[in-house]
């Protein structure tokens, strides 16, 4: 039987609760959504979501419009490009009419063939497809694949709901099955190695209710899961565990990290049973990296290399920026940073991200003028200036593709843009010559007619904020078109500039899109993080709102139809500038957004919780208890009247932002401008769904069509388009 059709938006009951806190009380009529497992809330969010359908019904026909574009700028069938391990190229592969991947291997890179024939050939085996094992699951991600280091077996994990809870499995690829052993409750990373009797293990991570990743442990392989060992576990809340196996095959590396301070261990892959070696401590507000050389470098002390090799250290110790140092590998006791040797000092203007050791050369992943690049450098001499792969797109990015082969003299690399779809490239690290491997199907898209530009805006401060915009060159920057920001500004994270099919669908109808570069992110190195987290956290709305005014004052676009978008510590940044300034939009998309700041941060049993206590602050401290109640959306609505739309996004499931958060955003909202709530929209998951949206490349399409359309509409383009 149907149901009603809403008449407008469900009216969540107040119940009434308050914090008190350093003398402050805040009322929390809405605290009871936290019982997300009762009936009640259950309820209510499915009210939302009716709502949400019955208030866009008419953007439908829209919608398929929208989706139908998208799609077809979707190659049928798609693959990446191959990577080579051990006897076999490896490559993931989606079969036309599939929404998951393949993981397939074949003795030749399927680049060397015919890409109209799917990838497909004689001599290729497919070892997983999770479009199978997805069968009668509405969400699918895989966390991990590692092959053996003797391509006999698969390490794999995949998340049905959402949740980013892996369940862990090994595959025999001679007989394509599944051995008996099954880890129930894995995290991302994983490392496989061999004790000195020669049986394999495979080192994971495990996480705890707080979903943070607190134990490293190792199956050997064929044994019952109950007998797996512990090998490390992290007591301290702050920090996270990773681990992963080193490109030379001679190392595992385990980490712990918290937002500003990292320490690392290594144990040899031949013996898997030896204890882990700290490289080089824990000190508080020092972070470091190690990659492995099988050789010593240049500034290694004689003799510390030997047979073990030389670590290549990226570390911030005395460097804002990063520098480079290289470190003997610990093998029967921890050390520390004393045993450090210096290698190349800071920059100021360059930071340093990672390195990535081959053979004969060292490739530096760093970020300068807010652009990423690849410093090359002779492995024996670290100092070297080397020489700088750039990006082959203006405004666009540039990484390092899978690259496996210790040994190898080339690399791929990989480059797009917003415009651009990505395009495989192999360079030569002896000569710099480049050969392109493969470029990306995007059907009926050509870049030529979009422009990509960057611009800079000035911060009420006076610091330059960068910002790329893109349009149609049918669309002039003349102060008519619509236009929609990105921001995130968190983490010292950097969106890079990726393609995807979506974006085109706003730009050809005349929409102007412009991804903010805000303080918080890492777009300008470690000082604009730095610039944007903690007390210096309202540099990034700021800095959000410079670059909308910038736009209006410049009469660049239309500034009646400036919308914002932005995800999870995005959302926050919406939730704040929908709050600080709601005059300057006329919509905002906040999708699964971090937007009960206070109430969170005080909350150790949220996931996430104590280790973001160094990005946005611990509220138990008063003074930080100012910073968060300064800017938190829930606790700051803007007055009544004036609000602009509102399209706010959350999933039952998600493990980092609660459901609740937007879920009491929402009713907080409604109930302080009842003439506006019809205006505010909860487009919730009920189902399976993750932080990031839906799985499945043609899903998460029919997604962004559903944002887009809305969007439109609000631009008063859904009739036009």
């Amino acid at each position: 039987m149907a149901l009603p059709t809403p008449s407008g938006p469900p009216v969540a009951t107040t119940q009434p609760f308050s914090h008190t806190e350093h003398g402050v009380e805040r009322p929390d009529p809405y605290h009871w959504l936290r019982e997300v497992d009762s009936d009640r809330v259950v309820g209510h969010l499915g009210a939302e979501r009716s709502w949400y359908d019955s208030a866009t019904a008419h953007l439908h026909h829209l919608v398929r419009g929208l989706h139908a574009e998208m799609t077809a700028r979707t190659p049928p069938a798609d693959w990446s490009v191959s990577w080579r391990h051990g006897s076999f190229s490896y490559y993931s592969r989606v079969p036309t009419g599939r929404e998951h991947t393949q993981l397939v291997r074949d003795l030749h890179p399927p680049e060397h063939r015919n890409q109209s024939s799917e990838g497909a050939s004689a001599t290729e085996s497919v070892l997983l497809d999770l479009e199978q094992e997805a069968a009668g699951s509405a969400y699918a991600e895989l966390g991990l694949t590692a092959v053996s280091p003797d391509d006999r077996y698969l390490a794999w994990s995949v998340d049905l709901t959402g949740d980013e809870v892996y369940r862990l499995r090994f595959r025999d690829l001679e007989t394509g099955r599944d051995l008996d052993e099954v880890v129930p409750r894995s995290y991302y990373g994983g490392a496989w190695a061999h004790d000195r009797q020669g049986d394999l293990h495979f080192f994971y991570t495990v996480h705890d209710a707080a979903y943070r990743p607190c134990e490293i442990r190792r199956h050997r392989l064929g044994t019952p899961v109950s007998h797996d060992v512990v090998v490390l576990v992290e007591t301290d809340e702050r920090f996270e565990l990773g681990v992963r196996a080193t490109r030379s095959g001679a190392l595992v590396v385990i980490w712990a990290e918290s937002r500003d301070t990292r320490e690392t261990w290594v144990l040899p892959t031949d013996d898997a049973l030896a204890p882990p070696r700290s490289v080089g401590g824990r000190r508080a507000g020092v972070e470091y990296h190690a990659e492995h050389l099988l050789v010593g470098s240049t500034g290694a002390q004689a003799g510390e290399a030997g047979e073990a090799g030389t670590l290549v250290v990226v570390t911030n110790d005395g460097a804002e920026e990063f520098r480079l140092t290289t470190a003997p590998v610990p093998r029967d006791a921890d050390q520390d940073h004393t045993s450090w040797v210096d290698a190349r000092p800071e920059d100021p203007a360059v930071r340093i991200e990672r390195a990535e050791a081959f053979a004969d050369h060292v490739v530096l992943r760093v970020r300068t003028e807010g652009e990423r690049r690849l410093l090359v450098l002779p492995a024996d001499d670290l100092g070297d200036p080397g020489w700088t792969i750039a990006p082959a797109f203006p405004t666009g990015t540039l990484d390092l593709a899978a690259n496996e082969v210790y040994e190898s003299p080339v690399v791929v690399v990989c480059d797009q843009s917003l415009i651009e779809p990505p395009v495989w490239t192999e360079v030569d690290l002896n000569t710099g010559v480049r050969v392109e491997r493969r470029r990306a199907e995007a059907p009926g898209h050509d870049p030529a007619g979009y422009v990509a530009e960057r611009h800079t805006f000035a911060a009420p401060d006076g610091t330059s904020v960068g910002a790329t915009v893109v349009r149609s060159r049918q669309t002039p920057l003349d102060g008519t078109a619509p236009c929609l920001i990105y921001g995130y500004g968190a983490y010292e994270y950097v969106f890079e500039a990726e393609w995807e099919a979506a974006l085109p669908s706003l730009l050809d109808r005349g929409v102007v899109y412009v991804h903010a570069h805000i303080r918080g992110g890492g777009e300008g190195g470690r000082r604009w993080w730095l610039e944007g987290r903690m007390a210096a956290k309202q540099h990034t709305f700021d800095d959000h709102l410079a670059v909308a005014d910038g736009l209006a004052a410049g009469a660049l676009v239309d500034p009646d139809r400036l919308a914002s978008r932005g995800l999870s510590a995005g959302g926050l940044l919406q939730g704040a500038v929908f709050s600080q300034r709601p005059d300057r939009w006329c919509a905002v998309v906040a999708e699964v957004p971090f937007v009960d700041v206070v109430s969170t941060m005080f909350d150790p049993s949220i996931p996430l919780t104590v280790n973001e206590w160094e990005e946005w602050g611990d509220p138990r401290d008063p003074e930080q208890f100012g910073w968060l109640m300064a800017y938190s959306p829930y606790e700051n609505p803007p007055p009544p009247g004036g609000r602009p739309d509102l399209l706010v996004t959350g999933a039952l499931h998600d493990p980092r932002v609660m459901v609740w958060e937007p879920a009491k955003w929402v009713a907080r909202l409604r109930e302080t401008d009842p003439a506006w709530a019809a205006r505010c929209l909860f487009r919730c998951e009920t189902g399976a769904g993750a932080h990031a949206g839906p799985s499945g490349r043609v899903a998460h399409l029919a997604y962004e069509a559903e944002v887009h359309a809305w969007l439109l509409d609000r631009w008063g383009l859904a009739r036009e388009a």
